[in-house]
């Protein structure tokens, strides 16, 4: 009896991690888009006044896109936690509430499925082992495998851009982790968790 309990009790632990990693995820997401939105705002609106003085500064619309693209991929990861993902309801809503469960689990599932896929897919695109195994030396990497993606560097700002594509890998772990949180709770294996730090409305979820 108490060999059964030990591995129930290890399963429950490791489901509440989850829960509790996602959490903390999803509040670090919170802070990076208000800062993110603030910062990209501030290089609008000194675009325009810089540009409308006639002392334009090169580098800011390649910051705003960047920025752009990590406020896209953070707030996609965010709202894969908070059920906002797109749904199509047209099947879904003529089934019995039993088959809308398992609809919604296979769906939840299905995240998480491609987010184990794009890690391995950023994995295999950025070769960390084979960095390693070069020294760490980009372009010895390049050389051997022709993956230049640590030689390049962007245009305006000329930062590496290994450095601004580090928003896959890390959209992929969280959206992963996010999704593992959701299917935990649409198996009812943990109770549904109050998400705080984020004011929706009931017409908010679509998921």
């Amino acid at each position: 009896m108490i060999e059964q309990t030990v591995p129930a009790t290890r399963a429950l632990s490791l489901r509440r991690t989850i829960v509790r990693l996602s959490g903390g995820l999803l509040a670090v997401e919170r802070l990076a888009l208000m800062g993110l939105m603030y910062l990209l705002t501030g290089l609008i609106l000194v675009n325009v006044v810089t540009r409308y003085s006639h002392f334009p500064i090169y580098w800011i619309d390649e910051s705003a896109v960047y920025c752009v693209v990590w406020l896209t991929f953070i707030g996609a990861s965010a709202m894969t936690r908070l059920r906002l993902d797109f749904a199509v309801t047209m099947l879904t809503e003529r089934l019995s509430p039993q088959h809308q469960k398992i609809a919604k689990v296979i769906s939840t599932g299905l995240v998480v499925v491609f987010g184990v896929a794009l890690i391995v897919t950023c994995v295999l695109w950025m070769d960390p082992v084979g960095l390693a195994r070069a020294g760490f030396d980009g372009r010895k990497l390049a050389a051997e495998t022709f993956n230049f993606l640590y030689t390049e560097r962007t245009q305006t700002l000329n930062w590496p851009t290994w450095v601004l594509y580090l928003t896959l890998p890390i959209f992929a772990v969280s959206m992963t982790i996010h999704g593992l949180a959701n299917l935990l709770e649409d198996l009812e294996l943990v109770p549904r968790t109050p998400l705080t730090g984020f004011q929706l409305s009931e017409l908010d979820g679509v998921n």
